[in-house]
């Protein structure tokens, strides 16, 4: 066989990529046997399309008082599919609308959440010792103490906006991820190969950053899925008690706007239905997803398909 004929051997760089690309499609496929994994994610899919098109579909104006196109409270009809609410606005445009905040501050509440548990997890099971027992004592007042009342508090604290909506929820959901991340790298680190790294000269940063943080990623994955539904309805919550931003629109914004207008004594349901219908669907949708993924990453959880 000449040189010119002779097999290449693809380097490290292009075997990485293959098998990210291999594991990517056995995780799809796996995935896929999920049916309601699949509903759930297709209606992800869905809201997240409408979210992101909602500057065109309705415009940023849906949400202007002055220029509202209808009569207060007017219910259901051609012209207004979902009603109008106290102002005189569809309620069509809103939730739309809506969805952008709500979805957004859900995301970035459980990415807070979930980095603040990831990292306390991980040091904690690696350092152990003093700096373990302070931190697992910290993690188990947050534990026992109600989190929405946390987020009450820092909420009414600090100033009325979305970065205040996200820092209360992220700051007191992340106590379950801290201790399953803790439990997952005591398990990694007993491993043999953490053995020779350490033996090897590897430095606390090198052992947690290389060999911890991949091991638990898939754990921090699936929490993830799970605490955005988790924060999408502390954020409704807290809209609906008053505590969110209110120069934005948001699906507790919007019932929040309601119980103030009395539609729930005067029978408005338009005002109420849609906004918690898009919630409950899109807690449900994260809630199926995350059950899909925890059984693709860990099959011995037996969840149904």
């Amino acid at each position: 066989m000449t040189a010119e004929t002779a097999p290449t051997t693809p380097g490290p760089r292009a075997l990485a990529r293959q098998r990210r690309r291999a594991s990517a499609a056995r995780f799809w496929r796996q995935y896929r046997s999920h049916r309601a994994g699949v509903f759930g994610l297709a209606a992800l899919v869905l809201f997240a399309l409408v979210a992101l098109t909602a500057p065109w579909t309705v415009g940023s104006d849906v949400q202007s008082v002055t220029d509202a196109p209808g009569r207060p409270l007017e219910s259901p009809s051609t012209r207004f599919p979902l009603g109008t609410d106290q102002f005189g606005r569809g309620l069509l445009g809103l939730v739309i609308w809506g969805s952008r905040v709500s979805l957004l501050v859900g995301l970035l509440a459980a990415v807070l959440s979930v980095a603040i548990g990831a990292l306390i997890g991980i040091t904690a099971g690696h350092f152990r010792g003093w700096y373990a027992t302070v931190m697992m004592r910290i993690t188990d007042w947050f534990l026992v103490m109600p989190t929405l009342v946390l987020a009450i508090a820092l909420a009414t604290v600090l100033s009325r906006s979305l970065g205040t909506i996200v820092l209360a929820i992220g700051v007191t959901t992340w106590p379950t991820t801290a201790r399953l991340v803790r439990a997952q790298t005591l398990a990694v680190e007993s491993r043999p190969y953490i053995e020779r790294a350490k033996a090897l000269g590897g430095g606390h940063g090198h052992i947690m950053a290389r060999h911890v943080l991949p091991n638990v990623m898939p754990l921090v994955l699936a929490q993830t899925t799970l605490i955005i539904s988790s924060a999408i309805l502390a954020e409704a919550t807290l809209a609906f008690l008053g505590l969110g931003d209110p120069t934005v629109v948001s699906w507790g914004g919007l019932l929040q706007d309601a119980r103030e207008a009395g539609a729930v004594s005067s029978g408005d349901w338009w005002y109420l239905v849609p906004p918690g219908i898009a919630i409950a669907v899109v807690a449900l949708a994260f809630t199926l997803c995350g059950r899909a993924v925890e059984s693709v990453l860990n099959p011995r959880l037996g969840v149904s398909r």
